[in-house]
């Protein structure tokens, strides 16, 4: 039976960028094992898929210092400006990196990106063992340790066993943790697209009757697109032949970027809010999506799984210092108590913008156009927007 401090289930975004802290943080000394089920064959590997991630300014941050950002900055697109707005009506916010003294609210990175580059981080250390593809058929928990034993057969024992491996965790239903589930009706219509006029760094959310329309800045003159639309429109929009689905989107949109030219593969995703209803137990830990799942308006869903990451991993490395033992229940619990917070405002964060944007009725209409029209006057109205968009939060 092999042995190690730290056993993480997932390899995608939140799995290895977690092996990744702990590794860095606690100076190589922890022994960890990331167990993956898809090989990394990045074009087919559903955490690295055609999808884009906002990074925030602050979670570039955090990236930089376990040495990820450097690598990533690389493929990562500029986020110059951001404009709020609601079809049809009057109000705008607009944000700009240049009234912060940034010199960018955030960044765009392509998922099969930033699986390349970590994969190939993990690849160089010395103390990470990747399983892979592999899962975690059986876990066994004990007062010291947990024993785990995988679908290939090997055997691991851990003093702590991370649950990184997705919306639908194994290891968390494995384990009894629950889940809650709230289904926003929503559906994301995924792609990349072009557009007539360069972007030149600026991101938009637009919020329909249907749902936020968001395009994101991408290299070569792309912007990756989140149309959110009704369950019930899904086939047709998806059926539509290239030259529709771009008059559609136009019209949803609008000309902010000229006309959009060209689009690329589309993917449909259900919008579901999924939280663990816990986020430690017994020498388990939950971070990524594992623990919450967010609606992508406001694109807070990495941004927030990182900060679980980060956190974990600076409680996990200060309690190993101190005892030895990387799944102390003192370290977990500390863990819990910073991250709540954080988790429920962001939940209710973006969980209130999809409620608000979809109510037609007349007095929400005004009152969330008043409000953004207020919020572009009043920078003390505006500053907790900024804040959260460009990731400025405590953790």
């Amino acid at each position: 039976m092999k042995q190690y401090d730290v056993v993480i289930a997932g390899g995608a975004m939140a799995g290895a960028t977690l092996a990744i802290a702990l590794d860095k943080l606690g100076g190589g000394r922890l022994r960890i094992a990331v167990v993956e089920a898809v090989e990394p064959k990045l074009d087919r590997h559903p955490g690295y898929d055609a999808r884009s991630i906002a990074l925030s300014l602050g979670s570039a941050q955090l990236l930089d210092t376990i040495g990820c950002w450097t690598a990533l900055a690389g493929v990562a697109t500029a986020i110059s400006q951001i404009h709020v707005s609601d079809r049809g009506h009057a109000g705008i916010v607009h944000l700009d990196a240049r009234e912060q003294a940034v010199e960018a609210l955030g960044y765009v990175v392509e998922l099969a990106d930033a699986g390349r580059i970590f994969h190939h981080k993990l690849a160089k250390l010395d103390q990470v063992d990747l399983f892979c593809p592999a899962r975690i058929a059986e876990i066994e928990r004990h007062q010291q340790g947990i024993e785990l034993v995988l679908d290939n057969g090997e055997q691991l024992h851990s003093r702590l066993v991370v649950a990184a491996d997705g919306a639908q965790s194994s290891v968390c239903d494995m384990l009894g943790l629950g889940r809650s589930e709230h289904d926003f009706a929503q559906v994301a219509v995924i792609a990349n697209v072009t557009t007539e006029e360069a972007h030149q760094g600026r991101a938009f959310e637009r919020f329909t009757p249907q749902g936020p329309v968001a395009l994101l800045p991408m290299s070569e003159g792309r912007s990756s697109l989140v149309w959110c639309i009704r369950p019930g429109d899904q086939a047709e929009v998806m059926g539509w032949n290239d030259e529709t689905f771009l008059v559609k989107l136009q019209q949803a949109f609008g000309w902010r970027l000229g006309r959009l030219s060209q689009t690329g593969v589309r993917h449909a995703y259900p919008l579901l809010l999924r939280q663990s209803q816990r986020l430690i137990s017994h020498r388990v830990a939950v971070v990524g999506n594992a623990a919450q799942t967010l609606h992508p308006i406001a694109g807070q869903g990495f941004n927030l799984g990182l900060r679980d990451v980060m956190s974990l991993a600076e409680e996990v490395c200060r309690e190993w210092d101190q005892t030895g033992d990387a799944g102390h229940i003192r370290g977990l619990s500390s863990y819990r108590q910073r991250r709540e917070p954080d988790r429920g405002a962001t939940v209710d964060m973006t969980a209130g913008l999809v409620g608000v944007f979809a109510n037609d009725c007349m007095p929400f209409v005004a009152g969330r156009n008043l409000g953004l029209m207020a919020m572009e006057c009043v920078d003390v109205l505006k500053a907790p927007l900024v804040q959260r968009a460009m990731g400025q939060v405590d953790r």
